[in-house]
């Protein structure tokens, strides 16, 4: 709950704590160079998971990863208190990689309690849901009010100490966990030790290249974005030309590639919360409710309260379609339909507001409501098709690559934050809604040809 506390509050405040004047206790950065800093960590909270996971599978046990992880997100988050962008770009630094330790690690915890076919397994990842979507709630609620209308420093101040609490309650009980997370689930080998000393000089000299060379953040954003690019492209065409896979097996990896893209292009609308919705919210809206005013962050408290209240009902009713229950690239494409019309939604706010005028809450609440209902339709789904797609042997891998998807959605969406002041409005969320439609569109009627070649869906 406490980082999830930790990453939504930075991600409610950031670009607004990036882009708001000096006094005020803002860096006052132009919107391109916020949003490419804010692309860049939502992305890298995401890719660290990947190194978290591996370095506590072979070395720390997810334990030791969870304190170091939270010890991270800790210190990066006081760090953010230090005025300056040399500051804020080690404390983000900081606080992604906490993310990636501590967010897989718990999640593998809450897994190794149970045994398998353990009748109690959902219910405990259940808890474990509740416990992430209030931090998410709460975090734009506290953080927002403490950033905008107090200083920006109270609420790194604030997921700091609540950061601290967490380790604190997590280490005085951990003996409920037995032995849960104790060890390294592989005996690190020879090889393993030498690729850790490798990706370490590895980072190592990238932080040297970086403060000698001091590249600007666009520039660094455009390499960042290309690393991303030839990720995605080596790890799919390594599948699918060049690995030991049974024909079978190599049609559901082109499948996963499709969904990939999908995934990608979603949380590249979806993401746009905290940076061109946030900025929207922030100058464009009449952010008052019974004549009370409250801070524009608020507004990214919406999706998880959204969430709480429709999951079960999404649940529900892919259960009682039964054998009705839309194919995978069905239910992808309603999502990518969903986040299209919640921008769809905007574009029409964005014209009526004008470039000085305001638009009452309504529209992005609307906004927002249609976006958590495209999140339920694609997320989970995804999270579930990877386990149901990938070949056995690669599991872990094909869950990393699910995590990349989300990544390289985040950057997208950060980068995009950057023609907000260069486009109207109206044309670019009308943009980002087009792009989702089209390829909503095409998923939608290939859906069923698609799902009975791979022969992985319903029909």
């Amino acid at each position: 709950m406490w980082e999830r506390f930790s990453y939504y509050g930075m991600r409610a405040i950031l670009i607004l704590y990036l882009t708001s004047k000096v006094e005020v206790g803002g860096l006052h950065l132009d919107v391109v160079t916020a949003g490419a800093i804010y692309g860049i960590f939502t992305s890298c909270a995401y890719l660290t998971s990947l190194g978290g996971g591996w370095v506590a599978d072979r070395f720390l046990g997810q334990r030791k990863a969870v304190m170091l992880g939270g010890a991270f997100i800790a210190v990066g988050n006081f760090g953010m208190m230090v005025p300056g962008l040399t500051a804020t770009v080690v404390s983000l630094t900081l606080i992604a990689w906490g993310t990636g330790f501590l967010k897989t690690n718990c999640t593998t915890l809450v897994g190794s309690l149970y045994q398998q076919g353990d009748v109690r397994r959902d219910a405990g990842f259940s808890i474990y849901y509740m416990g992430i979507n209030v931090g998410a709630m709460v975090a734009p609620l506290v953080c927002g009010y403490l950033g905008q209308t107090i200083h920006y420093r109270w609420a790194f101040l604030c997921a700091a100490c609540f950061m601290i609490a967490g380790l604190l309650q997590f280490s005085l009980t951990s003996r409920y966990l037995g032995t849960a997370g104790l060890a390294p689930s592989v005996p690190p080998t020879g090889q393993d030790w030498s690729l850790l000393r490798y990706a370490g000089l590895g980072l190592l000299a990238l932080a040297v290249a970086l403060a000698v060379l001091k590249p600007s953040i666009s520039g660094f954003a455009d390499a960042f974005g290309l690393i991303l690019l030839l990720t995605t492209i080596v790890t799919f065409v390594a599948l699918i030309f060049f690995g030991d896979f049974t024909a079978v097996e190599k049609r559901r990896i082109q499948l996963i590639f499709v969904l990939f893209c999908a995934s990608a292009l979603f949380w590249s609308s979806f993401e746009q919360a905290g940076s061109t919705l946030n900025l929207f919210a922030d100058r464009s809206s009449d952010n008052r409710l019974l004549g009370m005013a409250f801070p524009s962050s608020f507004y990214q408290s919406l999706n998880s309260l959204f969430l709480l209240f429709m999951a079960p009902f999404f649940a529900w009713l892919w259960v009682r379609m039964g054998d009705r229950d839309p194919s995978l690239p069905t239910k992808f494409a309603w999502g990518l339909l969903l986040v299209a019309a919640g921008f769809v939604v905007m574009a029409f706010a964005a014209n009526i507001a004008g470039p000085t005028g305001k638009v009452g809450p309504e529209w992005l609440t609307f906004c927002y409501f249609l976006h958590s209902a495209g999140e339920l339709c694609l997320s989970p789904v995804g999270l579930s098709a990877m386990t149901k797609l990938a070949p056995a042997r690669i599991g872990g891998f094909m869950m990393g690559v699910w995590f990349l998807s989300i990544a390289v959605g985040n950057f997208v969406g950060g980068r995009v934050a950057s023609f907000y002041e260069a486009f109207p409005l109206p044309q670019l969320f009308g943009l980002v809604a087009a792009f989702s439609i089209v390829f909503g569109l095409i998923l939608l009627l290939v859906a069923k040809p698609v799902a009975r070649l791979m022969g992985v869906a319903k029909s």
